[in-house]
């Protein structure tokens, strides 16, 4: 699917717009809410969530909204359709609760199962990164677009990302495969355009994350030569099953990493 301009565009001030939204509130105190599943909710997530439901609505009216704060829209509904946003008005509210900005505005555009163009937006720095496979991923600044490539192949020392939220075993056993290791912690979904940018080379995660945690980075790390893949190898698919969470994931930037990070 070719992504125009137009579109692009339009869904880069959307992002920005709910990003003015978020730091409204980052600038001052506010109350912190959990939701069903423990995670953090704030005024933040329910600004931004407005602002880019209406926004998406606008620009694309016929094209149906899957946000984190609608998630109630059920399988029997969704699975209908061909082609969706999948949005994370906020990620990483642990990170905007702890205020050390690495959180981001998440939008995806998803085509029969596919993240077919994504943009991620972090507030704090104003910095927007937006791709699509085949079709490149860029970082803009300034109302420019820098074109972004993975580090290919990758070199030593190997750069591993690892959440400070999220570390387990598992993740540390993939670290320990590669004698040589920088690990750099790194909230939300930061992290997929760090390695799209060839700062970082992989990303293993496991635990639970949720589609609209992984699809706009897919698209923005795809677009600059990387991959997201299952335990199996196989590329990350959306609106394929009842529940929203995902498996296992490996996101990387040279593709060759994988056989020994699976291994």
């Amino acid at each position: 699917m070719k992504i125009d301009v137009a579109l692009r565009d339009g869904v880069i001030a959307i992002a920005e717009a709910a990003a003015t939204d978020i730091l409204e509130v980052y600038a001052r105190d506010f109350d912190v809410e959990r939701k069903q599943d423990a995670t953090p909710l704030t005024e933040a997530d329910l600004a931004a969530h407005r602002r880019i439901v209406a926004g998406l609505a606008s620009l694309t009216p016929q094209i149906p909204v899957l946000s984190e704060e609608s998630a109630e829209t059920c399988f029997a509904l969704r699975k209908s359709w061909m082609r969706y946003w999948l949005v994370d008005p906020l990620d990483g509210t642990r990170e905007f609760v702890k205020k050390n900005g690495e959180f981001s505005v998440n939008i995806a555009l998803i085509d029969d199962g596919v993240a077919v163009f994504g943009v991620i937006q972090q507030p704090v720095t104003g910095l927007v990164w937006h791709g699509a496979p085949g079709q490149g991923a860029y970082r803009r600044e300034a109302g420019s677009d820098i074109a972004l490539h993975t580090r290919m192949p990758a070199s030593t020392p190997l750069r591993i990302a690892a959440s400070r939220s999220h570390r387990d075993p598992r993740t540390e056993a993939v670290i320990a495969r590669f004698p040589d290791t920088e690990v750099i912690g790194l909230g939300s979904s930061l992290k997929f355009c760090r390695i799209a940018e060839g700062s970082i080379d992989l990303y293993p995660r496991f635990g639970p994350t949720s589609e609209w945690d992984t699809a706009a980075g897919q698209a923005i790390l795809e677009g600059a030569g990387g991959a997201v893949v299952d335990p199996c190898g196989r590329p990350f698919r959306y609106n394929q099953r009842d529940t929203l969470l995902n498996g296992d994931f490996f996101a990387c930037g040279d593709p060759a990493l994988l056989h020994e990070a699976m291994a």
